[in-house]
This record gives structure tokens, sequence and C-alpha cells, in this order.
């Protein structure tokens, strides 16, 4: 058991490791500015207009929820991609049902008006 947690601990001293020396050689090294605009929100070189403080529109939270749908989809139907020869037909059919299920939503999206951009 103590030779499975091993290359784990070892990893992520490693990366811990690395990420405090580099924030640390980047505190040092690193240029400061006393700059006026330095602390504006920067949106692709695109001056900003308004506040940051402006609510974010629902139609965003839609998206987002539905990149995350579909993420998560895609993460389940690889591992049964793998092995859907040792599954057979159960393995088939669970999947289809799954599917179903996630296109049903999809189209609820859709006729939700989810999607369009007005």
């Amino acid at each position: 058991m103590f030779d499975e947690i091993v290359p784990i601990l070892i990893l992520l001293v490693v990366t811990t490791g690395l990420a405090v020396i580099l924030s640390g050689v980047s505190l040092f090294l690193g240029r400061r500015t006393k700059l006026g605009d330095k602390n504006i929100p920067y949106e692709c070189g695109i001056p900003p207009k308004g506040s940051t403080r402006d609510p974010v529109p629902v139609k965003f939270y839609m998206v987002a929820i539905s990149f995350i749908l579909f993420d998560l989809e895609l993460i389940f139907l690889v591992p049964y991609a793998m092995v859907a020869r040792e599954l057979g037909l159960f393995g088939f059919v669970a999947v289809l049902i799954f599917a179903t299920i996630i296109l049903v939503g999809y189209f609820y999206e859709i006729g939700k008006g989810a999607l369009r951009w007005d």
C-alpha cells in the first residue's frame, strides 16, 4: 500500500514546490508599475463600459449549465466506449437511456430559448 502512495506524495511535493518557487521568482523579478489603468477590468483590449457591478444576464448561466451538462455526458460516454463490447446489450441499453435523457434536456433547452442570443 505504501508503494502506491509514494508516487502521489512525490507528485504533490514537486508540484507544490514548483508553484512556490515560480510564485517567488515572479514576486522578486516581476515589474511593478504604478499606472492608473492597471487595476481596471481587462476585456480583450477593449476599454470597459459601465461598472463591474452590472448584473450578468441569465443567458450566460444557461449556456454555462449547458456546457457542464454536455461535458459530463462526454465524461460518462468515453469510459463506456472503452468497455462497450464487454458490457454487451445491457450496457448499450443503459447508455441509450442515458443519451435519451440528455437529449430530452437538450430539446427542452432549445424549446425554452436558452441557446438563443437575441
